[in-house]
């Protein structure tokens, strides 16, 4: 494990990304609130511009000390190429996650929101298969159980889905493209630059949809703000420092576990400040994926995990 340096290091690991579950499990709330009074592309551009903001300080610490050893008559060519090039890719998954989640939430509760998302943790061994990855019987059975998951969060007694549900799952198949394609950069740069260059795709793509499609000022004089600056700042920027430290400390495995929670604090938050409820078929729903998610972390393995190799590169929660 990697060695981490000040007050976080007397924290557990464990707790911290206990806590990273947290700020993203109610970020879907102000997912939610947002929505009231701000437009989807707007507030994913937004968003992820305040979370550049927040790891900016530490791209810029990090680069610094790059200089000295770095021979280069273009230092802001080098910047480019180290601190957002690798991201790029990524960042375009993480867009196209961002906004079937977003787009998704306005017509969905955030506790099924929370849920539907973790497929995400499903997808990434079976997605991997096209990559030459292998894959043991027990992915097959959380594939199945997850996928009687999804039947009973998103489809009703009269056999019908609600459009949000759609997006949430195609989203999930972006969340978990994002992490493979993280998996592959992260050869090629830290973990700070990767996630910054990814943010400002992120953000550049949804300031280009939000002009475009929009049309209207990116943001409002409104309430708002409370959401956008939660999301921003503590779901984007915050929860992933958190993250980044307490995966140094935590296996792989466990960190992805302890990370999945974030379905139940989204249905809990969601339940606390949406008054939303759960039906029965949609609490069986939410069981169904949980055991899926832990069944393919503990058991779908071969003598390296997929899910390991991957989440040991993971960047940023998709909740949030």
């Amino acid at each position: 494990m990697k060695k981490t340096s000040g007050w976080l290091e007397k924290i557990p690991g464990e707790a911290l990304l206990l806590l990273a579950a947290v700020i993203w499990g109610t970020g879907f709330v102000a997912q939610r609130k947002a929505m009231d009074s701000m437009q989807p592309f707007a507030f994913i551009a937004m968003r992820f511009l305040l979370g550049c903001l927040v790891l900016l300080p530490g791209v810029i610490l990090t680069q610094k000390s790059k200089l000295p050893q770095t021979k280069t008559t273009n230092p802001w060519k080098e910047a480019f190429r180290q601190n957002i090039l690798p991201g790029i890719v990524p960042g375009f998954f993480l867009f196209a996650g961002a906004s079937m989640q977003q787009l998704g939430i306005m017509t969905t509760s955030a506790a099924k929101a929370g849920f539907i998302t973790s497929l995400y943790l499903v997808l990434v061994p079976l997605i991997g298969l096209f990559f030459g990855k292998r894959v043991n019987e027990w992915v097959w059975v959380g594939v199945a159980i997850a996928l009687m998951g999804v039947f009973y969060l998103s489809v009703d007694m009269e056999l019908t889905i609600h459009r949000g549900d759609v997006l949430m799952i195609i989203g999930a198949f972006f969340w978990a493209m994002q992490i493979l394609s993280l998996d592959h950069f992260s050869a090629y740069t830290n973990s700070l630059s990767l996630a910054f260059g990814q943010f400002l795709t992120t953000a550049i793509l949804g300031l280009v949809f939000s002009l475009a499609i929009e049309g209207t000022a990116l943001f409002s004089d409104s309430p708002a703000w409370g959401p956008l600056l939660y999301s921003g700042i503590f779901a984007v920027g915050i929860g992933f420092t958190l993250q980044v430290f307490g995966q140094s400390k935590v296996n792989p495995t466990l960190a992805s576990l302890i990370m999945s929670l974030e379905a139940v604090f989204a249905m809990i938050s969601g339940m606390l400040f949406l008054g939303e409820q759960l039906t029965a078929r949609e609490c069986l729903g939410g069981l169904l994926m949980m055991a899926a998610v832990v069944l393919v972390q503990l058991k779908g393995q071969q003598q390296k995990s997929v899910s390991e190799e991957i989440t040991a590169h993971k960047i940023i929660e998709p909740d949030s």
